[in-house]
């Protein structure tokens, strides 16, 4: 299944029904009154989280969708029916922005959750809603309200605890599959991860967590080159982020270049999100001679005057990698506590996971606007150039008698 994390849709409500205008007519009643009856409300969109999807790749091409509107009043003091409200299910972990505002309206944290993005008419009045002690025979009935309409982007991020980052080929997919029972592409080339993956690390009975694989980040990523930039919003949930750097590159670069590479890349996407809680991880150390093994870790713990935890891991054969799990696992637990206990964290928390998502927004947005320019650019100028000139060919031409 393609995998789609981002979808533009248009949803519009249902306009409530008329009131209507009627008068009682009966045999032997010769002036009934008026019994014009209420129109019905028009029906709602609304956005449901379902833990049985995990793509939004349905809203990319069904993009319209409207309710159902109110049925008008009629006679007898008979209100109209409402209009039927509608349900989209989308994927938990999505997030409803309007377009034309950039207002967040809401996210949708956990299967079941219900977010109202449009809300129906009112209903209008019949005449029998406008009759009184001196208006005994009205004709005044009001019309049905027009539902909201909306240009929705819906933005869907991953719900994992644990993030991993690092450039192609440092063996993210590799370390995932190795705590873990989930199954992504491996390979010997670079950009085997497409989209991002999940996997469910059990640690000891009943006690686990959830680990994402992101696509890899490449230099010059905060500037839209390569794949991981657009995926990066997916790690603005995660509570720790494990930098992978591979201790053994295959391109001749050396693991410390290539590790602050990654650290310059997050700086420039979302300042905030390079604050988070990271945790160093060096990988394939299984390649690297026992003698020469340490210095070259200890020289890219001083490249980047690193302070926090380090792991050293050789996830293919699975060398430490039960450690690091057993020491990621005891941070989570101890972060969930300290929020059961004070909430004002978790608020604080979500604020910073806001934040984010804001700055993530702001800089792909960015970068979409100016690559729009450029290709705009391109095309004028492709299209200007239409003149035939001499210095369009460029040929010299010899005559040979």
């Amino acid at each position: 299944m393609k995998f789609v994390d981002e979808a533009p849709i248009f949803v519009a409500a249902g306009n409530g029904g008329n009131g209507c205008l009627s008068f009682w007519r009966e045999k032997f009643v010769a002036k009934g009154g008026p019994d014009g009856g209420d129109g019905g409300d028009g029906g709602s969109v609304y956005l449901e989280a379902d833990d049985n999807l995990n793509t939004l790749v349905d809203y990319r091409y069904q993009p319209k969708y409207r309710a159902e509107h109110g049925a008008s009043g009629r006679g007898g003091n008979c209100t109209g029916a409402k209009g039927a409200d509608m349900v989209l299910k989308v994927p938990v972990g999505t997030t409803a922005i309007d377009m034309d505002t950039e207002e967040v309206l809401g996210d949708l944290r956990k299967a079941g959750d219900r977010l109202l993005v449009a809300k129906g008419g009112w209903h209008g009045l019949g005449n029998t809603r406008f009759k009184s002690s001196v208006n005994r025979a009205p004709r005044q009935t009001s019309p049905g309200k027009p539902g909201e309409q909306r240009n929705l982007k819906l933005e869907l991020k991953v719900l994992a605890d644990v993030g991993l980052l690092g450039l192609p080929n440092a063996g993210k997919s590799t370390l995932i599959r190795a705590v873990s029972s989930a199954k992504p592409k491996v390979a010997n080339y670079p950009f085997t991860t497409l989209v991002p993956n999940l996997g469910v690390v059990k640690v000891h009975d009943h006690r686990s967590f959830v680990v994402a694989d992101i696509p890899g980040l490449i230099e010059g990523a905060s500037e839209g080159a390569g794949l991981g930039i657009r995926f990066l919003k997916h790690l603005t949930r995660c509570r720790v982020l494990l930098h992978l750097v591979d201790m053994c590159p295959y391109d001749g670069t050396t693991p410390a270049e290539n590790a602050l590479a990654i650290v310059n890349e997050l700086e420039q996407f979302s300042p905030t999100l390079a604050q988070r809680e990271r945790w160093l991880v060096l990988n394939k150390l299984d390649m690297l001679p026992e003698d020469e093994a340490e210095a070259a870790c200890q020289e890219v713990i001083e490249k980047l005057n690193w302070q926090g935890p380090v792991f050293k891991v050789a996830a293919i054969n699975k060398t430490g990698t039960h450690e690091m799990c057993n020491e990621i696992l005891e941070y989570l637990e101890e972060t969930w506590e300290a929020e059961k206990a004070n909430p004002e964290l978790v608020e604080q928390e979500l604020e910073t996971q806001q934040q984010m998502q804001d700055e993530a927004r702001e800089r792909i947005d960015s970068l979409r606007e100016q690559h729009r320019a450029e290709r705009k650019a391109a095309k004028e100028q492709s299209s200007s150039d239409d003149d035939w000139d001499d210095d369009d060919y460029d040929v010299e031409v010899e005559y040979v008698p």
